[in-house]
């Protein structure tokens, strides 16, 4: 027999990046009461990795509590980004409703998308929030007129098209049911969230069971796991059991068990259905297990996620430099903190190589993968990573190649450069919008493949006014090669301290990376070459010394000023025969075989072989 519990509303909030959606959960908290009005509190109080605050997006799916009016609403921020699909697969299975959250300007985007069709493909009840409607160049009808064209695009049934609608204000914590009234606060939406959502559902007569939807550590109570309590209840100490992937079960007995408050924790002496609880004391457990009673086991359905798209090898640093700038550098230390990441993360999985001295990690995006190896370096390990690749699937003997729905948001005069480069990498134009406002956007059919590397070559050829997003739209035959970086790479030939006399001297041979005083070595990538060859150099270079002078000689050396290398620019930048080394303080693009002799012995053979 069914029974809802009437105390509880487990919710997400889905966005696309940047459309306020972490802010208006800070509005929330302060208006909830969950915050003291004197209390200081941190802006964006739900970006809590480094990371996220510095980029500005939610990475990570987290949770949230919030009571209002005797209800205990449950709050789980999910990413805006395709990239960490996993994330938000894990998030909407322990809610029963979600707030989409849209621009008033840019209106409904690839992730939103993304995201909204998770929701939508789980029966899921959403309330429609139209925010920063206080911007100059807001378009709030048009938007929501957009929001049911996306609705009605991914099949929406009668009862999801019903949405309510709300219009906000996140930054100044105010929601309002039409364009025209003044809104005060937010306690219309949070009355809509208790009113409108369903709360969650169970089966009076069925045990206790919770599925695993998140891992997270303590040093005092040691692996954590959080998930929903789908049915029963459950007491501290309560003998219980763990349903793994194949079936097998592992006794367990919970020491701790808490619930949200708040950004916090807070001890809970029962959790019952509804309820999102962390459970500790269990060591062995992974994401989509079912922990359930010991005298009735019945395993719910595990978590699916989408297949990845996307594979990037990870090695030990074998440069010259290997060990003197990082804290962990043994591959062993490098396969436990990818196998800790796996378990926490759904959408990653890690392979070893037969060797044992690589592993290949697949995941959704370069640039989950970017986050992986940024977090990593921060934590004090040392690696090397090679050029992200897409995995091909052969189907029907036929091999196919992920393709994405792309979106391109530019000024009009560059609808040409832009064009002209994607159908170079095999893009398929679907669709062209031309507002007449002097921005265009433009559709494309566009392999996996063909976007690594692309973005900073489009934000150059936008002069940075440039939109670009996707989403994974499925496999479809493979269309061919690629070109690839069409310019070569400029390669030190000796070990040594760069310059300014040795790279003054080859500014003319291309574009420079390094400025004097950098280390270098053999086989370390120094810069890019102007024509489609490699070319190995010496930066370390000096001004031999003679006694004879001349006016001028002497004078101080100009060089061009040098642009760092961010982390994606530098994965953006390899070929398949290279590699980035990656250590706590620095980022060095390498060759895969560093001697210049073996090097050019390895193109000769690969030459014949061809």
């Amino acid at each position: 027999m069914n029974n809802t519990n009437p105390k509880i509303r487990n919710i997400a909030i889905i966005a696309h990046v940047d459309h306020g959606k972490t802010t208006l959960v800070d509005a929330l908290f302060r208006q909830s009461g969950t915050f003291r009005e004197n209390q200081d509190v941190a802006e964006r109080v739900m970006d809590r990795m480094d990371l996220e605050k510095e980029r500005g997006i939610t990475i990570a799916a987290k949770n949230c509590a919030i009571n209002w009016k005797g209800v205990k609403i449950n709050i789980i921020d999910t990413p805006g980004h395709a990239d960490f699909g996993g994330e938000v697969e894990r998030a909407l299975s322990m809610v029963n409703g979600v707030i989409l959250l849209v621009d008033a300007s840019e209106g409904p985007l690839p992730q939103t998308r993304f995201v909204l069709k998770k929701a939508l493909e789980k029966g899921l009840k959403t309330i429609v929030v139209v925010n920063k409607i206080d911007r100059g160049d807001a378009r709030p009808q048009e938007v929501l007129n957009e929001v049911y064209d996306l609705y009605i695009d991914l099949d929406a049934d009668e009862s999801q098209l019903d949405f309510p609608v709300f219009y906000a204000i996140g930054r100044q914590g105010i929601a309002q049911k039409t364009l025209t009234e003044k809104g005060e606060n937010l306690h219309i939406l949070l009355d809509a969230i208790v009113d409108e959502l369903p709360a969650p559902t169970y089966d009076t007569e069925a045990p206790f069971q919770m599925m695993v939807s998140d891992l997270d550590y303590s040093d005092y109570l040691g692996r954590l796991c959080v998930g929903r309590v789908q049915n029963g209840f459950a007491k501290s100490g309560d003998p219980l059991i763990l349903v793994g992937e194949g079936g097998q079960s592992v006794p367990l007995k919970v020491s701790k068990l808490q619930v949200y408050s708040g950004v916090g924790f807070a001890d809970a002496a029962e959790v019952g259905p509804g309820d999102i609880c962390i459970l500790s004391g269990i060591s062995d457990v992974k994401i989509g297990d079912t922990v359930c009673t010991r005298d009735r086991p019945e395993a719910l359905k595990r978590l699916s996620v989408d297949e990845p798209t996307v594979a990037m090898n990870f090695y030990r640093n074998s440069g010259p430099f290997g060990g003197t700038e990082g804290k962990f550098v043994q591959p062993g230390k490098i396969r436990e903190r990818l196998e800790r990441e796996a378990l926490r993360n759904v959408s990653i999985r890690v392979e070893e190589s037969p060797d044992k001295e690589s592993y290949t990690v697949k995941g959704r995006g370069e640039f989950q993968m970017a986050i992986i190896i940024e977090t990593m370096r921060r934590e004090g390990y040392e690696f090397c990573v090679g050029r992200p690749s897409v995995i091909l699937k052969m189907i029907d003997g036929k091999k196919k190649e992920p393709i994405e729905h792309l979106f391109i948001d530019c000024e009009e005069i560059y609808t040409g450069i832009v064009t002209e480069k994607l159908s170079q990498r095999k893009c398929r134009m679907t669709n062209m919008v031309n507002h007449g406002s002097g921005r265009v956007r433009l559709e494309f059919s566009a392999p996996s493949r063909a976007l690594i590397g692309y973005r900073d070559e489009f934000l150059t050829d936008t002069k940075g006014t440039g939109l670009m997003n996707s989403y994974l739209a499925g496999y479809e035959d493979y269309r061919g090669e690629i070109p690839s970086r069409s310019n070569g790479s400029l390669v030190a030939d000796r070990q040594g301290n760069a310059v300014a006399y040795g790279i003054f001297h080859l500014e003319p041979r291309g574009r420079i990376f390094v400025v004097p005083g950098d280390k270098v070595y053999e086989g370390m990538i120094v810069g890019e070459h102007n024509r489609e060859i490699d070319l190995d150099i010496n930066v370390c270079k000096e001004k031999k010394l003679s006694n004879m002078r001349s006016a001028g000689k002497d004078d101080n050396i100009i060089l061009t000023p040098v642009q760092p290398m961010t982390l994606e620019a530098c994965l953006n930048f390899l070929r398949d025969d290279e590699m980035l080394e990656v250590t706590p303080k620095s980022l060095r693009l390498r060759k895969a075989i560093l001697p210049q002799n073996e090097r050019h012995l390895f193109e000769k053979r690969s030459q014949k072989v061809e």
